[in-house]
């Protein structure tokens, strides 16, 4: 939770500097995308040092890769150094490591939960980081609206310090393999994902559409804010927090039940929900309006995320959690950095525009669930990403299921 507040600090924190020291919508975005792009393209290669080196020290590289970079550009900035194009590579660069603590935190859960647990775990998983969606962007907005976005930057370095010391004393869980050379595992992980596994090639199609869709919102809520509205960063993160915290009531109440059998249906819902509330801010001219557009998408993300997790975690052969979750999290999450670097173009044609597309994608991407999700996951796609899995993995030590893995 702790990371994830500063993962989310960063996000608003670089969105908000770039707009108030360069007044540039398309650089913002740019700069979102370079966040996250590079990082997404090093996902199989992610995947396969997780499942090679284990989790842990992994992922508190990457929380100690985040306060360098944060640190980095708030120094230089401060001595008057930082320009565009000193900027950009520096976030480019601090991305690479990004899917070893974005896909490792995610594929530790059903290493250490037992498969019946699968739903409320994800639930707990879905609350809490609808807590830090709602923490994070609140905490960056309102240190930049007090102090400047420099002390959200070195605020948001000492939170990702914070998250690498709790995260260095915990046990590893380990799935015991002997496996081949990095890149070649990377590249099986990729065929699993986009070619033996349909389930998660089409939950890759549907998320990274829908993250499209709100990666346009990254950069077009603070443009709202600040020229439509004339509010400040604070009231930017509150309508973030309003949308992270509206996720936990429904993630509650989706944890409860068994969606086991109707992850579809409550994925394509949620989705087409979520993209009618987006389509509300096209026309919004009040901060009350925008709270209630944002509460929204954030009640039908909860009940997303219950169904999606579960749904990934079922249909993935558990030695290949590592491997497949960092491609298919890398996958799912594309949609975000092309979204944002798409805001700063769309906006220009007019802020309207730019979310009545984003409400349009989204919208589009529920649609597409029952069309390229299958129903169940079939024993000629099992089977042939068992055997794939037994080629490509020529020792197997773990147990067979993940009620007997490591705890």
């Amino acid at each position: 939770m702790v990371a994830r507040t500063a993962n989310q600090m960063m996000q608003l924190a670089l969105v908000l500097f770039v707009l108030l020291r360069y007044r540039s919508p398309a650089l913002a975005g740019i700069t979102v995308f370079l966040a996250i792009a590079p990082g997404i393209a090093m996902s199989p290669v992610a995947g396969a040092l997780l499942d090679r080196h284990g989790r842990v020290q992994l992922i508190t590289l990457d929380y100690l890769v985040g306060a360098a970079t944060m640190i980095l550009i708030g120094g230089l900035d401060a001595a008057g150094r930082l320009s565009p194009v000193m900027l950009l590579p520096i976030v480019a660069v601090s991305s690479l490591t990004y899917s070893l603590s974005n896909s490792g935190a995610r594929s530790l859960l059903p290493v250490i939960v037992p498969s019946r647990m699968w739903d409320r775990a994800n639930a707990l998983d879905s609350i809490a980081y609808s807590v830090t969606i709602g923490a994070g962007p609140a905490l960056a907005g309102v240190l930049t609206a007090w102090s400047g976005p420099r002390l959200a930057l070195f605020a948001t370095a000492g939170v990702y310090v914070a998250a690498a010391v709790l995260m260095a004393g915990l046990p590893e869980p380990m799935i015991g393999t002997r496996m081949r050379p990095v890149l070649v595992e990377a590249w099986a992980g990729l065929r699993y994902v986009l070619g033996w596994n349909a389930s998660l090639r089409g939950i890759a199609l549907v998320v990274s559409l829908m993250n499209l869709g709100l990666g346009i919102l990254v950069v077009a809520v603070p443009v709202l804010v600040l020229e439509r509205l004339h509010g400040n960063p604070a009231i930017v993160g509150e309508l973030w927090a309003i949308y992270g915290l509206a996720s936990i009531p429904s993630a509650l109440l989706f944890g409860r039940l068994d969606t086991e059998g109707r992850e579809r249906l409550v994925m394509g819902l949620s989705t087409l929900v979520a993209g009618m509330g987006v389509a509300l801010l096209a026309v919004t001219g009040s901060v009350w309006m925008a709270a209630s557009a944002m509460l929204i998408p954030g009640l039908a993300n909860g009940p997303f995320d219950v169904a999606m997790f579960s749904l990934r975690q079922r249909r993935t052969d558990p030695a290949w959690f590592g491997r497949a979750f960092a491609v298919s999290m890398g996958l799912n999450w594309g949609g975000t950095p092309i979204g944002s670097a798409l805001s700063g173009p769309l906006i220009q044609v007019g802020l309207t525009v730019a979310f009545l597309v984003a409400a349009g994608v989204i919208v589009f991407a529920g649609g597409l669930v029952r069309w390229v999700v299958p129903a169940e996951h079939l024993g000629r796609i099992a089977g042939e990403s068992a055997r794939q899995s037994r080629r490509d993995r020529p020792v197997e030590e773990s147990p067979s299921s993940t009620e007997q893995g490591a705890g």
